[in-house]
């Protein structure tokens, strides 16, 4: 079914990642972080991040783990959509969870953070530094972006 799921979002058809994710429910199979991070991946390229956040609640409702591709997958889906209060407290759910946010987490979470929250891009900008994770080139045009709005 992941695979499946994967096809999709190669072929942008989020609603029918959903809808296999729904099928595994409704047939009594659990699904897992795999299924749940890849399902979040169709969705993020839809440009769909109430679906994500719908999605992100409900994994959590069901007690299956995230791990940093699902919070990655949160992240570009509300960066994409300029959620940034989203974005930041997946983040800060993230930062209390058992996952590590990687360089793709925080890049996606300060680029969201654009329109009004360029306090919030640079404090997650210190705490890359903080964690020695080194900022590339996207890091920092985000940043400078962020900056340059607020």
């Amino acid at each position: 079914i992941c695979a499946t799921i994967s096809a999709c979002e190669k072929r942008s058809r989020w609603e029918e990642a959903l809808q296999l994710l729904s099928g595994m429910t409704q047939a009594e199979v659990n699904a897992n972080t795999i299924t749940f991070s890849a399902t979040m991946s169709a969705i993020e390229k839809g440009s769909q991040w109430k679906q994500t956040w719908l999605l992100f609640s409900a994994m959590a409702g069901s007690r299956v783990e995230s791990n940093v591709f699902t919070f990655n997958a949160a992240a570009s889906a509300y960066e994409n959509d300029g959620e940034w209060e989203r974005a930041v407290q997946t983040y800060s759910v993230m930062a209390q969870s058992k996952s590590e946010s990687d360089r793709i987490t925080c890049n996606a979470t300060i680029s969201a953070c654009k329109e009004d929250g360029w306090l919030q891009a640079l404090q997650i900008f210190n705490v890359m530094s903080a964690k020695k994770q080194e900022p590339n080139t996207i890091t920092f045009n985000a940043a400078i972006s962020v900056c340059e709005k607020g």
